[in-house]
C-alpha cells in the first residue's frame, strides 16, 4: 500500500513538472452537436486511411511480416506510415490500466484532477513507447536492408512522427470533438476494409479467378462453372466463408444482448429507478486480445530460437517446442507451437483435424485464464463493482447500502458470466480463425463489440438532446 502511494506520488510530481510543456488537444468550449462530432470523426479516419496508403520512405519489403499477428489489433499496414498503427497507444494504455488495476498506481477517478493526472501520465508513457518501438522496429525489421545511416534516422523519424499524429487523432476524438475513441474507429475501419476486400476485390487470385467472392461468383456464372464457388483453395474467400462470417456475426450480436439486470434506485434523485446490467460478455474482448498477443509473441520467440539453434529441425529438445518449414520459416510444422497456431482455412483443418481441435481448445483455455485475470486487474471484480455502485449514489432495493451485501449479490453472477463469456469468446475466436472468416476471428469480435458501443453512444447522444437531465444521469458530460 505504501509502495503504491510512493510510486503514485512520483508520477504526480513528474506530471506537474512536464505537463506545461506537453502539447495537447484542447477540449471544446461548448457542447458539440452530433453532426459536428461525426464530421470530425470522419476527418480523423480519412487522415488515418491516407497515412495507411503512404509508403514509408526508405523501407524495403522485409522477408517476413513480424507484426502480421497484430495487424488487426493495431490497425496497421506494413510498409506505410501506419506501420506501428495504434500499437504504442494500446500498449501504453494497457500498461497503465494494469498498474492501476493492481493498485500499484492509486488514482481516485471520481476527482477530475486525479483523472487528468492519470491521463497525462498515460500520454507520457505513450511517448516513451513510441520512441522505443520506432527505434527497435526500424533497426530489427528494416535495418538489414538499409545501406545509408541517414536513411535509418529518417525512417525512425517517420515512425515517431506518424505515431504521434495518430495519438493526437485519437485524443481529438476522445476530448469530445468526435464520437467514441480513435482507437476503436481505426480498428473498426481496418476490419471493415478487410471484409469489403474479401467481398468485392476485383484483383486476380491464385486460382485464376478474382479475390472478392462477389465478382468471383459473377465470373463463375459467366464461365458456366460453379464447382469452386462454395469452397476455394489457398484460403481465398468463398461462399462457405461468407455464410460462416454471417453466422459468427449473428451469434456475436445475439450473445452481446444477453445480460442479467439488477434493479437499482438512486439515493440522490428520488423516484429515479434503472437497472444495472451484467452482460454475458462481461469481460468484453480484452482477454482475446491478450491471448492473441501472447500466442503471437510466443511464435515470434520460438521462431528466433529455431532460426539460431535449429534451422534444420535436427535438435531433439527444440523440436519439442517448435519446428518450422526451412523453405518458409513463418510456417510451423511441428512441436508445441504447431498446436497453438491455427490451420487457417477448412482445407488445412480437414487435413489435420487434431491440430484444429487442439487450437480451439487452447484458445478457450487461455481466454478463460485471461478473462479471470482481467476481471481482477481491470477493476471488474464484484468488490470493485459494488464500490462503484455505492460511489454512484445508487442502491439495490432490499439490500443495505453497504459493500458486503452488494458484493455478495454480484458474486453470484460475475464469476459465472466471466467463465461462460470467456469460453464463448475463445470458442468463437478459435473456430473463426480455423475456418477462415472474413476479416479474421479476432477482427470480427472487435468490430462487433465496437459497433455495439457506437450504437449505444449514438443512443445516449440522442437522449441527451431530448432529455438533458437523463443524459447527465447516464454519465454524459
Amino acid at each position: 500500500m505504501a509502495e503504491g502511494r510512493t510510486f503514485t506520488g512520483i508520477i504526480r510530481k513528474v506530471v506537474f513538472r512536464v505537463e506545461p510543456y506537453i502539447p495537447q488537444v484542447p477540449k471544446p468550449k461548448k457542447k458539440i452537436s452530433l453532426q459536428t462530432k461525426l464530421l470530425w470523426s470522419g476527418i480523423a479516419l480519412l487522415i488515418y486511411m491516407i497515412m495507411g496508403q503512404t509508403p514509408l520512405f526508405g523501407a524495403t519489403a522485409p522477408e517476413f511480416d513480424f507484426l502480421q499477428f497484430a495487424r488487426v489489433i493495431f490497425a496497421s499496414q506494413q510498409g506505410t506510415l501506419v506501420e506501428l498503427g495504434i500499437g504504442p497507444i494500446v500498449t501504453a494504455g494497457l500498461l497503465m490500466q494494469l498498474l492501476r488495476g493492481s493498485e500499484i498506481l492509486k488514482f481516485d477517478f471520481k476527482k477530475p484532477e486525479e483523472r487528468g493526472i492519470f491521463q497525462t501520465a498515460t500520454k507520457l508513457v505513450t511517448y516513451v513507447v513510441i520512441i522505443a518501438e520506432s527505434i527497435v522496429y526500424a533497426i530489427a525489421v528494416y535495418g538489414p536492408g538499409v545501406s545509408e545511416p541517414y536513411v535509418m534516422y529518417v525512417m525512425i523519424g517517420q515512425l515517431m512522427a506518424a505515431s504521434i499524429i495518430i495519438m493526437f487523432l485519437d485524443e481529438l476524438i476522445q476530448k469530445g470533438w468526435g464520437l467514441g475513441s480513435g482507437i476503436s474507429l481505426f480498428i473498426m475501419a481496418g476490419v471493415s476494409q478487410q471484409i469489403l476486400w474479401s467481398l468485392f476485390s476485383p484483383l486476380p487470385a491464385g486460382d485464376g479467378g478474382m479475390i472478392g467472392i462477389i465478382p468471383y461468383i459473377g465470373q463463375s456464372i459467366i464461365d458456366g462453372n460453379m464447382t469452386n464457388v462454395f469452397f476455394r483453395s489457398n484460403q481465398l474467400p468463398s461462399i462457405f466463408g461468407l455464410f460462416l462470417t454471417a453466422g459468427i456475426l449473428l451469434i456475436l450480436v445475439f450473445t452481446q444482448g444477453m445480460k442479467i439486470e439488477i434493479p437499482i434506485v438512486s439515493t440522490k434523485y428520488r423516484g429515479f429507478a434503472a437497472v444495472y446490467p451484467i452482460k454475458l460478455m462481461y469481460v468484453s474482448n480484452i482477454p482475446v486480445i491478450l491471448a492473441s498477443a501472447l500466442t503471437a509473441n510466443a511464435v515470434f520467440m520460438f521462431q528466433m530460437l529455431w532460426a539460431n539453434m535449429n534451422p534444420r529441425n535436427n535438435n531433439f529438445f527444440i523440436n519439442i517446442l517448435a519446428q518450422f518449414d526451412p523453405t518458409s520459416p513463418s510456417t510451423p510444422i511441428g512441436g508445441i507451437i504447431y498446436y497453438i497456431t491455427p490451420p487457417r482455412g477448412l482445407e488445412l483443418a480437414v487435413l489435420d483435424p487434431m491440430r484444429a481441435v487442439g487450437y480451439v481448445l487452447f484458445m478457450i483455455a487461455i481466454v478463460v485464464v485471461f478473462g479471470k485475470l482481467w476481471v481482477e486487474l481491470g477493476g471488474l471484480s464484484p468488490k470493485t463493482a459494488a464500490q462503484n455502485l455505492l460511489d454512484a449514489d445508487v442502491q439495490i432495493p432490499g439490500f443495505r447500502r453497504s459493500n458486503k451485501p452488494v458484493e455478495a449479490l454480484l458474486n453470484k453472477y460475475i464469476p459465472s458470466v466471466t467463465l461462460i463469456g470467456s469460453m464463448i469468446l475463445g470458442l468463437l475466436a478459435g473456430v473463426s480463425d480455423v475456418l477462415g472468416v472474413f476479416g479474421s476471428g479476432i477482427g470480427i469480435l472487435l468490430m462487433v463489440d465496437i459497433l455495439i458501443n457506437y450504437y449505444t453512444q449514438l443512443v445516449r447522444e440522442r437522449v441527451e438532446v431530448v432529455m438533458p437531465r437523463l443524459g447527465a444521469l447516464l454519465g454524459r458530460k
